[in-house]
């Protein structure tokens, strides 16, 4: 498998270990969710880096209050028709504030790696034919977004108001400000009977 990390295919130094006992002497090892269950103090007295790899159907609230504990955090997409995974990289970094890598593994699509990105995932386990095809050009994804997402782009209404109030010379307000305005009773009385309501 290859590895895409910031914009580039890069080496990855993480070793995903089984359940077997022997664990490589001070190398970065990925862990399974049973593994960390069984042999979590021993995997916190080694000197190395530790990651997880959650399935799509064990959720990172399971290992939520360990989540200092780990430098990564692979999420696993099982099949195309299985997007569990998205939720939880979005869950891993604005919920619980989770700063380290978030790996998607596993069927990786060329076509979904933009929205992975926007949803929090920062690194992507392809395939090795996937340095010929083209994968990195699909990081650059959409130039216009319509909605908030994990990776802090600002949508498009944003956007527009900004410019919009550049054009015009009024000063930007941040995002939401002035939006729930009570309406005036005044103005509405002021109309007379049946105009205004």
């Amino acid at each position: 498998m290859a590895l895409i990390k910031d914009g580039a295919f890069v080496d990855d130094p993480w070793v995903a270990v089984g359940d077997d006992p022997d664990l490589p002497a001070g190398a970065p090892v990925v862990v399974g969710l049973d593994r960390w269950q069984r042999d979590r103090d021993s995997l916190l007295g080694r000197n190395g880096p530790l990651g997880i790899r959650l399935r799509s159907d064990q959720s990172p609230a399971t290992v939520a209050a360990d989540l200092g504990r780990f430098a990564l955090v692979a999420l696993e997409f099982p099949k195309f028709t299985d997007g569990r995974a998205y939720s939880y990289a979005r869950l891993l970094r604005e919920r619980y504030g989770f700063k380290g890598e978030v790996r998607a593994v596993g069927n990786v699509l060329r076509d979904q790696i933009s929205f992975m990105r926007r949803c929090g995932f920062d690194a992507f386990e392809v395939p090795e034919r996937a340095r010929e095809a083209g994968w990195l050009r699909n990081l650059a994804g959409l130039s216009v977004v319509y909605q908030r997402a994990a990776d802090g782009r600002r949508p498009a209404s944003v956007l527009r108001r900004t410019e919009d109030a550049a054009a015009e010379g009024v000063p930007t307000q941040p995002p939401g400000a002035g939006r729930h305005r009570a309406s005036s009773t005044k103005s509405c009385l002021a109309a007379g009977p049946g105009l205004g309501a």
